[in-house]
């Protein structure tokens, strides 16, 4: 273990916004689904959110980048079973939706604990995401077409929520609890000792201040 990797590492980690996320509802072609996890990545987003019948979803290799290790996506069956998740932790519930009432993506408060939805192109989100959601979200457009690719516009929202984010103070120190911190940091240090360890059950063995594991696997077994 480099120091270097540590101290990059850590520093993303300080900088991930637990109270920030997206709920990818009817996306479904795995381009669009990595190029937004990719952008969660870049923003500091923690976990994303994904409607799907199946218990995980396929992310393009090229488009994703490797975001997927550092990028928890959580699966949900329907949209009602996302939504009942994320008001149990507090959150607003944005969907990006062109409706009378639809606000100006920059009208928004980001600063709060917030998730946003967004849709396929074609599809678009559910009947049930928009009527259950807290409110509408557009993209004003001034050209011909109407709408934007699912993972541009989800981009251009969450880059707002870094500005707003940033200008809050909020990626000047880590928001994570302790615990959380304590154990995403093994498992992005020592993926295959944290996987070792979740198949059979183990605690996590001790790392010291530079992110070597100094409690031996074989002490624990």
């Amino acid at each position: 273990m480099s120091r270097h990797r540590f101290q990059r590492l850590a520093a993303v980690l300080n900088k991930r916004q637990p109270d920030l996320t997206v709920v990818m509802d009817n996306v479904h072609k795995p381009h669009n689904l990595a190029a937004i996890a990719r952008t969660c990545d870049a923003v500091g987003i923690l976990e994303a959110h994904a409607v799907s019948s199946s218990p995980s979803i396929r992310l393009s290799q090229k488009a994703a980048g490797g975001c997927k290790q550092w990028v928890n996506i959580k699966t949900h069956q329907t949209i009602q079973d996302a939504y009942n998740h994320l008001r149990q932790q507090g959150f607003n519930i944005y969907a990006a939706h062109f409706d009378q009432q639809a606000r100006n993506f920059r009208q928004f408060d980001y600063t709060l604990p917030t998730a946003i939805v967004v849709g396929a192109e074609l599809d678009g989100i559910s009947t049930a995401a928009v009527d259950h959601c807290d409110g509408t979200i557009i993209v004003p457009m001034v050209g011909l077409v109407q709408s934007l690719n699912v993972s541009v516009a989800t981009a251009l929202i969450l880059f707002e929520a870094q500005r707003q984010r940033q200008e809050a103070g909020m990626y000047d120190s880590p928001r994570l609890d302790r615990r959380t911190y304590g154990r995403l940091l093994f498992e992005w240090l020592h993926p295959k000792v944290a996987a070792y360890c979740q198949k059979r059950q183990l605690p996590y063995p001790k790392i010291n201040e530079n992110g070597e594991i100094i409690e031996p696997l074989a002490d624990r077994i």
